[in-house]
């Protein structure tokens, strides 16, 4: 089953803030491009390069070489006028906050059926699209390779 990776996961492997998340979100990313499961928005890429460059304080020079990094290995979905008129009803019907409605947006629209992020309720779904957060204790990374 293809899961839609949120830009937390990228972000965590360079972040060594907190140490446990960071080697748990290597080895998240690792299992998902080994079973070529995981799938991502350029949302997430554009997120993970902001927090790369203005947080974390990487050069950009780096940042471009991550970015293109993880476009090699992983699917990468557009943004399109249709998953923002989606973000937008999923704002509405589901009061999502707006960025959340559009990883949701893009994951609904692209018949991924799991979106991998910190930022939902753990285990919801919505309209077919379930919430995981791979971060959370008791998660069995064996759920990323089907």
């Amino acid at each position: 089953m293809p899961h839609l990776i949120d830009s937390n996961l990228l972000i965590y492997p360079f972040d060594s803030r907190d140490l446990q998340k960071q080697a748990r979100a290597k080895e998240i990313l690792s299992t998902l491009d080994q079973h070529k499961t995981g799938i991502l928005s350029s949302q997430a890429l554009s997120e993970f390069a902001n927090v790369m460059l203005r947080k974390l304080k990487l050069p950009a020079s780096q940042v471009y070489s991550l970015v293109d990094s993880y476009e090699q290995i992983y699917p990468v979905l557009p943004l399109s006028a249709a998953v923002v008129l989606e973000a937008i009803r999923g704002v509405r019907d589901h009061h999502f906050a707006y960025y959340d409605a559009q990883v949701w947006a893009v994951a609904k629209l692209n018949q991924i059926p799991s979106v991998l992020s910190e930022d939902f309720a753990v285990g919801s779904s919505v309209e077919g699209i379930s919430f995981a957060n791979p971060l959370a204790v008791g998660f069995k990374l064996q759920n990323l390779s089907y």
